[in-house]
């Protein structure tokens, strides 16, 4: 079970040790012409990602590895895709690997490719609700294998004693190995963030004639 940063107190000398540890962050974004109340809680919530995790490090261990969901390459490649899907995590990336941490992928081209195409559908909507169930049928197998993929690459590529960052979106369902160590860094903006999207949300809905 993941833990809070929050509730995370000074560990005992060797509590961790010899453990895989994972930072998970959840990945959040913004858009073209986003509202300026957005954009504020956003820059304030990658903002305080970056301070929590360095919390993290001086607590639990310095990050060794990072990965980041849609990205399929690693090193110095990947860092450019991710300068482009998420410039503001990309900064607190390349800030970890200055440290000596390595990029690595978690994903699959062909499974994450499957996975978005058919999000995008779903997305689009359907008359047909038997069409609308297949989609959906696609969707989640592709997702499952998918998480698969990403669990076991993780615990492939994470070594004995190492500490890895995780960026991924809300409601993932990656199960992640039993002997890792999971800690949410889940800031005081993400909070905001969710509130302001509810409210948005209802607005909206009084709005529709």
């Amino acid at each position: 079970m993941a833990e809070e940063l929050g509730k995370i107190e000074k560990p005992e000398a060797g509590q961790f040790e010899g453990k895989r540890k994972l930072y998970l962050i959840p990945l959040l974004f913004s858009w073209e012409g986003a509202p300026a109340e957005y954009v504020e809680r956003f820059n304030l919530y990658w903002q305080q990602v970056s301070e929590h995790i360095a919390n993290l490090e001086s607590k639990i261990g310095k990050v060794n590895r990072v990965y980041h969901e849609s990205i399929t390459m690693a090193g110095e490649d990947g860092l450019k895709v991710l300068e482009k899907l998420n410039s503001a995590g990309c900064q607190i990336v390349r800030d970890k690997c200055q440290s000596g941490a390595e990029f690595e992928t978690a994903e699959d081209t062909g499974l994450a490719e499957e996975s978005m195409d058919w999000e995008r559908h779903l997305l689009m909507g359907f008359i047909s609700e038997k069409v609308a169930r297949m989609v959906s049928d696609f969707f989640l197998e592709a997702s499952r294998k998918r998480y698969e993929y990403i669990a076991s690459r993780i615990n492939e590529t994470l070594k004995d004693s190492e500490v890895a960052m995780f960026f991924i979106r809300e409601g993932h369902r990656v199960q992640f190995p039993p002997d890792i160590e999971v800690f949410s860094v889940a800031p005081p903006a993400l909070d905001e963030i969710h509130r302001w999207l509810r409210d948005r949300s209802s607005t909206d809905k009084r709005d529709e004639p």
